[in-house]
């Protein structure tokens, strides 16, 4: 039952009993799969605790919180042709890592499936399952689900070669909604993204989140993409609706003064998409106007 064809990489920063029993069940999954863990500078005894409990496993400590970069810096170490991302909340099903790499080895043009997400301990399906799902674009008929726009990196099993084309997660937005960028990277190269309903992982969301700077960075995030990637029209567009839909509170104020700083390296960075790749992504921003999975930009 072993497969040698996916590596997990894991992100984590002062999560040590999320991130210790993910690393346990993924310890177990069928597939034996190498693990790589970024510590993101933790400072709860989550590298030590790695270190003697998962010798097995590679631990990366680049000694500071690098946010999705940490994924980055893994991958760097990755030998195999996927790379499967994992948070230390969630971990994958027994057999899933199997069937992604089933599903990816004749699609070469495939770079990412995106799975079911289940929320425990409930067991009930994340609201963004729908939103991946009932996706909008259409796609080519080789593929094995629906055509996305985007991913979430803790669902995601990706092409490495891929990946490392469209050079990995963006350091100016740290963390929070980082994927859209990528995603449309990966969409203007020619590669396809999609979700596959028969791969499932699971996810305890964290206890010691905090949901308001989420959704701060998540709403400054949807900025810094709109203005880097979307022509001036569009770009504009997008921005007047969010300031009229986000709450009217502190975080949206911190997020749009977060983002207004960060225009200087914006625009130095923009490089708007073409038409064709523009209309999908108008697309998508229409379906997602009525997710309930995306209340942190309206």
């Amino acid at each position: 039952m072993t497969d040698p064809r996916t590596t997990v990489v894991v992100i984590t920063h002062n999560r040590r009993p999320e991130l210790l029993r993910t690393l346990r069940l993924l310890r177990a999954l069928p597939e034996s799969p190498p693990v790589i863990v970024t510590d993101n500078g933790s400072a709860d005894g989550t590298a030590e605790a790695v270190a003697r409990l998962f010798p097995e496993m590679t631990l990366l400590t680049p000694g500071r919180n690098l946010g999705a970069v940490g994924r980055n810096l893994a991958v760097q170490h990755v030998r195999t042709p996927y790379v499967a991302f994992c948070d230390d909340d969630t971990w994958w099903e027994a057999g899933s890592l199997r069937r992604a790499a089933d599903l990816l080895d004749p699609r070469p043009r495939l770079a990412a499936v995106t799975a079911r997400i289940v929320v425990e301990p409930a067991g009930e399906e994340d609201p963004v399952v729908a939103e991946l799902r009932d996706s909008p674009l259409d796609g080519p008929d080789w593929l094995p689900g629906p055509a996305l726009g985007s991913f979430l990196a803790a669902a995601t099993v990706m092409r490495t070669e891929a990946f490392r084309s469209a050079g990995g997660f963006h350091p100016g937005l740290w963390l929070g909604g980082e994927e859209e960028l990528l995603a449309t990277d990966l969409l203007r190269q020619g590669w396809w993204l999609c979700y596959a309903q028969e791969l499932l992982i699971h996810h305890a969301a964290s206890t010691v989140r905090d949901s308001t700077a989420r959704r701060t960075l998540g709403l400054r995030n949807t900025l810094w993409f709109t203005w880097l990637r979307r022509p001036w029209a569009p770009a504009l567009r997008r921005t007047a609706h969010l300031m009229r839909t986000v709450p009217r509170d502190k975080a949206s104020v911190r997020a749009f003064g977060q983002a207004a700083a960060g225009l200087p390296w914006v625009l130095r960075q923009r490089r708007p998409v073409p038409r064709g790749l523009e209309a999908r992504l108008t697309q998508l921003e229409r379906a997602r106007r009525t997710s309930n999975a995306r209340r942190y930009v309206g």
